[in-house]
């Protein structure tokens, strides 16, 4: 369960109080998530979400991505809206932590994500793309290329004990990542950079809203689409779902159109996104704190991702018809 830091009810009661927000009628924890405490809380004005930043957060990021989400609410995209309390300040502290209320989204994400759910992921992640070229904040991306050697470093040496050959198989996809292959020159603005299923809503079929913007940061935006491509396209036993694929790159390029420099990158930038998710995976795999209630993701779940991506030749394989050419 993702709440690590506890509030008792009177505490909570007297942080309302800051706010317009009624009074508390009731609230709980949320389960999903894993880097910050989470509560649904019901007031007499409606429904609320809660959030305790914890430690992996950094206070100073809390600013850009409260920001960030004011903005492209504003700009017409479907995400939480933050609750300014009467001074006129989302940000507080709570229980010894950073706090924040924002807006309740209706709908639940999908547990066995589908054509339809991609192709409208693909929009919703365009959309922001867009909305988000006019937000003046920037944050640089610290899991970015020169982020995966130190994540590399702190796994290395038992990297092995969660599969033969793993340690020597990551220092070389490093190695060729940080050859000077990496792309650069594309376009860039703020991306979300964790748009699994668990961070997009849906009511039916239809996107409803995209949450948790706590890894959002500047970077190529063609990245952000890499990163759903490992998200969304893949089939539990990791196989690779060309049809979804398919709806969620057309989906987004009738949006924002992927340039030719984009279209030709993608395969390379699936690699990195990767690797990133692989690294960060089998660091937290290793370093599972003693009565931790959160179970960590398996990391060779990217590794079979990354074996996929390093056999594609052309954003063919991804099943995009490469810009210009026909049949």
């Amino acid at each position: 369960m993702a709440v690590y830091t506890d509030v008792a009810a009177d505490e909570l009661a007297d942080f309302l109080k800051q706010y317009d927000l009624g009074e508390l009628l009731s609230y709980k924890g949320i389960a999903e998530g894993v880097e910050n405490s989470n509560f649904l809380l019901h007031t007499s004005k409606g429904s609320f979400i809660l959030t305790l930043y914890e430690k992996r957060v950094a206070r100073n990021d809390l600013p850009f991505f409260l920001a960030l989400m004011t903005h492209l609410a504003e700009h017409g995209v479907n995400c939480p809206l933050p609750v300014k309390a009467r001074d006129g300040e989302a940000l507080r502290e709570l229980a010894g932590r950073p706090a924040a209320i924002i807006t309740f989204l209706e709908g639940v994400w999908p547990r066995k994500p589908n054509a339809t759910h991609c192709a409208g992921v693909g929009e919703g992640l365009a959309k922001m793309h867009l909305a988000g070229a006019s937000f003046a904040i920037k944050r640089t991306n610290a899991l970015s290329v020169s982020g995966w050697r130190p994540l590399f470093d702190a796994a290395s040496s038992r990297a092995d004990e969660v599969q033969p050959g793993l340690r020597d198989f990551l220092a070389a996809e490093l190695d060729y990542l940080s050859s000077g292959v990496w792309p650069s020159n594309l376009p860039e603005g703020v991306i979300h950079a964790d748009l699994f299923n668990d961070n997009v809503f849906f009511l039916g079929d239809k996107l409803s809203g995209i949450i948790d913007f706590t890894f959002a940061c500047n970077d190529m935006l063609a990245y952000d689409v890499a990163i759903c491509l490992n998200a969304w396209c893949f089939e539990p036993d990791h196989s690779f779902n060309v049809t979804k694929a398919r709806a969620f790159l057309n989906s987004y390029g009738r949006v924002r159109k992927l340039s030719e420099a984009e279209e030709a990158a993608l395969p390379l930038l699936a690699r990195g996104a990767a690797i990133r998710f692989l690294l960060t995976r089998l660091v937290d795999w290793l370093n599972v704190p003693p009565g931790a209630l959160v179970k960590p993701k398996d990391p060779l779940e990217y590794f079979r991702k990354l074996r996929f991506h390093q056999s594609v030749t052309s954003v063919r394989d991804y099943g995009l018809m490469p810009s210009g050419q026909v049949g």
